[in-house]
């Protein structure tokens, strides 16, 4: 095989490896967690797995709708605040971790005007989204959206 056409192909091979391969930490892009899930391991595991991906190097903010926002409540359910096997850990424990790390949490715009409260009823920390700048982040070119 003539020298030229071998060289192209080792370069293309390259672009195309380089194209398949998982991104670093470095090149981790913004992350959107959305969690609706009523079910507290469901909830626990998006917490999870938002957090392993800030360990990686992601940015993060989490939306909390429906019943997935119920975490965030300062007077939260049980299912929220209770500790789960294998490490202990609640959603609500997690979620406030992730905050500490400077993770914006915010609940869905609709979500107290739908429970007929303020944002008094939220842990602190906790925020309304806007729905221009929420969408505006899933939007983002270099975003991923995870829903739970």
């Amino acid at each position: 095989m003539p020298r030229l056409p071998r060289t192209l192909a080792s370069a293309a091979l390259g672009a195309v490896m380089l194209a398949a391969a998982p991104a670093s930490a470095d090149d981790a892009a913004a992350l959107v967690t959305v969690v609706t899930s009523e079910q507290p391991q469901t909830q626990l595991m998006a917490m999870v797995l938002t957090t392993q991906a800030v360990e990686q190097g992601a940015s993060a903010r989490i939306l909390l709708c429906g019943a997935g926002g119920d975490i965030a409540l300062a007077d939260a359910q049980d299912t929220a605040t209770a500790p789960q096997p294998p490490h202990d850990m609640s959603p609500q424990g997690m979620l406030q971790m992730l905050m500490e790390r400077g993770v914006t949490v915010e609940v869905c715009a609709i979500y107290l005007p739908g429970l007929g409260a303020d944002e008094s009823v939220l842990i602190d920390g906790v925020g309304v989204a806007q729905p221009p700048a929420m969408a505006g982040a899933m939007l983002d070119e270099g975003a991923r959206v995870w829903s739970f």
